[in-house]
């Protein structure tokens, strides 16, 4: 057995020696979700994960990429797409970290096409890619501002939550404007969000956003402000 078929054996086993009847049916009604649940919460997932991922270490771009599609494409419970987001997110493939991951990452965002996904891939796989290759990226997330996947959006517009001073004022400026319109609830709450968030760095400047796109809607100004006394 080669070292991806190993590691994704090992990881869905675990998982199912872990499942839980009764949990998975509270998860899956709160998460409205689709895909069932084994039950697995994120601490036993997380605890579960550590050890497997350090027997079956990948030896190159390659089965690293295909180890995260493999438990993403043949997922039968959510937490196994679940373990492929932890996989792809493991500090020992941190140096392979760049532009080159974003189709996986844009195939997991299109087709999770949940909050629950699309948020940790946003924020902490496209985010600091983002950082790391603005000269790549920064025209991509515009290019997805404007796109028809609500996603896709939502992606643009909190991708850099929790960059604080690292913030591209730029492209946040411009992926909300481009979606300020949309009635959709998580693109309104995506953009409160993605402002409450650097309203912690920069207050005035939020403060001052606000007051300049009274298009906002309420759900999205009161996020925005909701610690700045708004």
């Amino acid at each position: 057995m080669d070292v991806v078929k190993s590691l994704v054996s090992a990881v869905r086993n675990g998982l199912a020696g872990l499942a839980d009847t009764g949990k998975a049916t509270a998860m899956r009604t709160y998460m409205k979700s689709e895909m069932p649940f084994l039950g697995v919460p994120k601490p036993a997932r997380s605890a579960l994960l550590k050890p497997i991922f350090a027997e079956h270490s990948l030896p190159d771009e390659v089965s690293f990429s295909a180890a995260v599609r493999t438990l993403w494409r043949e997922a039968e419970f959510r937490e196994e797409r679940y373990a492929a987001i932890d996989l792809s997110g493991h500090r020992a493939y941190a140096p392979w970290q760049d532009s080159e991951l974003l189709v996986l990452y844009e195939e997991m965002i299109v087709t999770g096409a949940w909050w629950d996904y699309v948020d940790e891939v946003a924020i902490r796989r496209v985010g600091p890619i983002l950082r790391a290759e603005p000269e790549t990226m920064l025209p991509l997330m515009l290019t997805w501002a404007y796109d028809e996947d609500r996603w896709r959006r939502r992606t643009a517009v909190i991708c850099q939550v929790g960059a604080k001073g690292r913030t591209d004022t730029d492209l946040l400026t411009r992926a909300v404007e481009a979606n300020i319109d949309d009635k959709d609830f998580f693109l309104r709450k995506g953009i409160g969000w993605a402002l409450r968030e650097y309203a912690k760095t920069e207050p005035d400047w939020v403060r001052a956003f606000v007051a300049a796109h009274p298009a906002l809607s309420n759900l999205s100004r009161k996020e925005a402000l909701k610690h700045l006394g708004g």
